[in-house]
């Protein structure tokens, strides 16, 4: 038992020599490598995918619709800000505010459609039926602006529609 006893003290004298001359023994720790490795997770991926708020996720969507086909038109922003003044019950500054958080977080247009497809199935389960049929109509909309849908705007809200749309009870609107 006195060999053990050595030991241990032996090795928690090497750690705090260790710690004195400024090597950095933390890695050490299993606790704080977990909480390390989960705060790079957490903050290192997309920030598309941490949003929670449906009216944020229904803006990310509506944009991201209408920027499938190129950079958005001044016919599609403003058809964009009305659509969000009179869905989500918002004034002129929030609905301004909403759209370009919305289109500065879908800013790489190589990756819209990936990003786009993976925050519908993220977020597949968070909208009700009435926020659904709202969402599509919002897509629509704005993705109409500047004349017919292309082929893949029209993929894609198809694909919205089949996932969100579902003959549940109704919950409400938006707010």
């Amino acid at each position: 038992m006195h060999i053990v006893i050595g030991l241990l003290g032996s090795l928690v004298t090497i750690l705090y020599l260790l710690d004195r001359l400024g090597v950095d023994i933390g890695g050490l720790n299993p606790f704080y490598w977990y909480r390390r490795r989960a705060f790079a997770k957490k903050y290192g991926s997309d920030p598309v995918y941490s949003i929670e708020d449906p009216v944020h996720v229904a803006a990310l969507l509506v944009i991201g619709t209408a920027k499938l086909e190129g950079d958005l038109t001044a016919e599609q922003k403003r058809v964009a800000q009305e659509q969000f003044e009179s869905e989500f019950s918002m004034d002129s500054r929030e609905a301004s505010a909403l759209f370009g958080s919305a289109a500065h977080l879908l800013a790489a247009p190589q990756l819209i459609d990936t990003q786009l497809r993976k925050l519908a199935q993220v977020n597949e389960g968070r909208f009700s039926p009435v926020q659904a049929a709202s969402l599509v109509q919002m897509m629509n909309a704005v993705a109409a602006a500047d004349g017919d849908l292309t082929a893949q705007q029209q993929d894609f809200i198809n694909g919205v529609t089949s996932e969100f749309v579902q003959e549940k009870q109704s919950q409400g609107k938006w707010s």
